[in-house]
C-alpha cells in the first residue's frame, strides 16, 4: 500500500478517497538514502555473527550492518545492492496469478485479508459472513473470476505476454481493487527497478536467469546423492573433453545440440519445385519490375505513353493503372530489345534479365530465413506448434472513396497477412525469393480497440489479386486469438534476430509495448467504486480446528 506517494503531486490518483485507504494523499515520495547517511543511521546497531541469540533492537528499521561497509569506497556507490528481477517478477506474477485464480496457498486473498480490511474501514461491503456451523463465506470480490473466466485467462496467459511501462500508475491501479495483504515488499520493489536500471543498465546483465538454468543442468549430472559434488566434477569434464575434441573434426555436429538459430537464420527447408500457371507469372514478374529501383524511369516512360496513346482516358486514373498494369511487361521487353541493339547501350545485366520472364518452373520452399526471421507457411504452421507465418508490410496502394473514383490517391498503409507459399523466382542470372500472401482486408478486418491493442480479422480476406511482396519486405508478426470477440486476432510485433559472420550478436533491444499505454480512469474521486461482483460465487472457508486449538494454547 501507499504507492500513490511515488505518483507526480497533481495526479488525479492522489486525490481519490474511497478507491484507496479512505484518505486522499498529500505525502512525497522518500528520497533514496546515500551510503553516507545509511551508514550513520547504522553507527548503533550491534553485530553479532553467527547464528547465535541476537540483541533486541526495537529503535529503528535497521537490525544489521552489512560487512560491505567496511570496504572504504562501499558508502559512495550510488547502488549498492542489485534487485534480484527474476525473483521479482516471479513473486509478483505468482501473487497476481495466485489472487486473481484463488489459488489456495498462493492467494493474498482470504478471510484475514478481509478482516484487516475491516479493521482499516475500507470495502466493509466485502466483510465475512459468519454462517451456521463453522463456515465462512467471503463476498465475491470485483478481481475473482468465475469458472469459465479463469479458463479463459489461463488460455490467455499461455499465449500473451504484456509489457507494462508505467509500474506506478499499474500498482495504483491494483490498490483500487486488491486486498492490502496483496502489497508485499516483492511487489514495491517493482517501483525501483527503473531508478536501479539507470544506473546499473539493462537487467539481462544481472538477473539470474542464466545461473537458474545451469543449476538445472549441474542438478542433473547428480547421479549418487550421497556424493553430489563429485558427480558434478565428473560429468563436467567429461563434458568438456567431448567438446573439445569434436572442435577437431570437420563439419561434425556436437550431438544432443540442435541447429542454432543462427544456422536457421539465412536458411531454407521444404524444397521442391513446381509450375505455375501464366496469369501468377505474369502477376509475380510485373510486382518484381513495379519494386525494383532501376525500373522506376520506365515505369514513368510507359505511363506518360499509356496516357499520351488513350489521350480520352488520360483523367481516368484508375483505368490509367489497370491499362498500365496490362501492358507494361511487354512493353518494356521490347524497350529493352530495341536499346540492346544500338552498338553503344548502357542495360546492366540486371536489366537485361528482369526483361524477360523468370521460368516457369519456381522453387517452392516451407521455410526461409530472411532479415533476422524465419518464416513458414500456414500450411506448415498448420502441423507445428509454433507460428511463423504471420507477415506485416508497409506499402504505398491506391485509395479509393467508393467504387466509383476515377481520381483515386496514394497513401501508405500497413497490411497484415499469413504466407501462403514461398516462392524463389528464377531469373537465369539470380533469384527473386518472394512471398504469396493471404492479406486481410483493411477496410472491415483491421481495428485498433481501447487499449491501443491492433486486431485482424483473419477471415475477411483482401484484394486476391495483389497476393505478393518481396520477401526482404516482410516483418514478421504473430497473432493471438482475443478472448472478447472469437474472430479477431491480437497482433503482436517482435524484434528480428541479428548476426553477423563472426561473433553471435543478437540484437539485445527491448520489444516495443504491444499496446499505447494504459487506459484513461476518471479524474475525480468515483465514491460508487463496486468492489462486490454480484455475477460470480464467493468463497466459502471451513473453519480450522487444528489451528484454532493452538491459538487456545498458546
Amino acid at each position: 500500500m501507499g504507492h500513490r506517494r511515488f505518483l507526480p503531486q497533481a495526479h488525479r490518483f492522489r486525490k481519490q478517497k474511497k478507491a484507496f485507504n479512505g484518505e486522499a494523499e498529500h505525502v512525497r515520495a522518500p528520497k533514496p538514502l546515500s551510503g553516507a547517511e545509511v551508514l550513520d543511521s547504522l553507527s548503533g546497531v550491534e553485530v553479532v555473527l553467527g547464528k547465535g541469540r541476537r540483541p533486541s533492537n526495537t529503535e529503528g528499521v535497521w537490525k544489521k550492518r552489512s560487512i560491505f561497509f567496511d570496504l572504504p569506497y562501499w558508502k559512495d556507490l550510488l547502488v549498492r545492492h542489485n534487485l534480484d528481477v527474476m525473483h521479482i517478477e516471479k513473486n509478483v506474477c505468482e501473487s497476481l496469478i495466485g489472487t486473481l485464480l484463488n489459488i489456495p496457498g498462493k492467494t493474498k486473498d482470504g478471510e484475514n485479508a478481509r478482516l484487516d480490511m475491516v479493521a482499516m474501514g475500507i470495502r466493509e461491503s466485502l466483510k465475512p459472513v459468519s454462517e451456521e456451523g463453522k463456515r465462512t463465506f467471503l463476498p465475491a470480490a470485483c478481481y475473482m473470476l468465475s469458472r469459465s473466466e479463469k479458463k479463459q485467462f489461463c488460455y490467455t496467459l499461455a499465449e500473451l505476454q504484456q509489457l507494462q511501462d508505467e509500474v506506478v500508475v499499474t500498482l495504483c491501479l491494483l490498490e483500487k481493487y486488491f486486498p492490502p495483504a496483496f502489497f508485499d515488499v516483492m511487489v514495491h520493489l517493482t517501483v525501483h527497478l527503473p531508478r536501479e536500471i539507470k544506473f546499473c543498465g539493462p537487467v539481462w546483465l544481472r538477473w539470474m536467469y542464466s545461473m537458474e538454468r545451469y543449476m538445472k543442468i549441474l542438478k542433473g549430472y547428480v547421479r549418487n546423492r550421497h556424493r553430489p559434488e563429485g558427480c558434478i566434477i565428473e560429468c563436467y569434464i567429461a563434458e568438456e573433453a567431448v567438446e573439445f575434441c569434436s572442435e577437431y573434426l570437420a563439419n561434425a555436429r556436437t550431438i544432443g545440440v540442435p541447429k542454432g538459430i543462427e544456422e536457421r537464420i539465412e536458411s531454407r527447408s521444404g524444397f521442391k519445385v513446381i509450375p505455375i500457371d501464366y496469369k501468377t507469372l505474369c502477376e509475380t514478374h510485373y510486382y518484381v519490375l513495379q519494386n525494383t529501383t532501376v525500373v522506376d524511369p520506365y515505369m514513368c516512360e510507359h505511363l506518360s505513353f499509356v496516357r499520351t496513346l488513350h489521350p480520352m482516358k488520360a483523367k481516368n486514373e484508375k483505368w490509367l493503372q489497370a491499362e498500365h498494369k496490362r501492358s507494361f511487361s511487354s512493353w518494356f521487353k521490347r524497350k529493352i530489345e530495341t536499346e540492346l541493339a544500338r552498338p553503344e547501350n548502357t542495360i546492366s545485366q540486371q536489366i537485361r534479365w528482369l526483361a524477360h520472364k523468370p521460368k516457369r518452373e519456381v522453387l517452392s520452399y516451407s521455410g526461409y530465413g530472411i532479415g533476422g526471421y524465419y518464416y513458414n507457411t500456414s500450411d506448415h504452421d498448420s502441423r507445428s506448434t509454433t507460428q511463423n507465418s504471420g507477415v506485416m508490410v508497409e506499402a504505398e496502394s491506391l485509395h479509393m472513396s467508393t467504387a466509383k473514383d476515377k481520381n483515386p490517391i496514394y497513401a501508405n498503409m500497413l497490411y497484415y497477412g499469413v504466407i501462403e507459399d514461398i516462392w524463389e523466382l528464377n531469373y537465369t542470372q539470380f533469384k527473386i525469393p518472394v512471398f504469396q500472401c493471404k492479406w486481410v482486408d483493411n477496410k472491415g478486418g483491421v481495428k485498433v480497440d481501447e487499449n491501443g491493442f491492433t486486431l485482424v480479422d483473419l477471415n475477411k480476406e483482401g484484394d486476391p489479386n495483389d497476393q505478393f511482396i518481396f520477401a526482404s519486405q516482410a516483418k514478421q508478426v504473430f497473432y493471438v486469438n482475443d478472448p472478447n470477440g472469437g474472430r479477431w486476432s491480437v497482433v503482436l510485433t517482435t524484434k528480428p534476430k541479428l548476426y553477423d559472420r563472426g561473433d553471435v550478436c543478437d540484437n539485445i533491444e527491448e520489444t516495443p509495448s504491444f499496446s499505447r499505454g494504459l487506459p484513461e480512469s476518471d479524474d475525480i474521486d468515483n465514491e460508487d467504486v463496486a468492489f462486490v461482483r454480484e455475477d460470480c460465487e464467493g468463497i466459502y472457508v471451513e473453519e480450522d480446528t487444528t489451528s484454532r486449538k493452538k491459538r487456545k494454547r498458546t
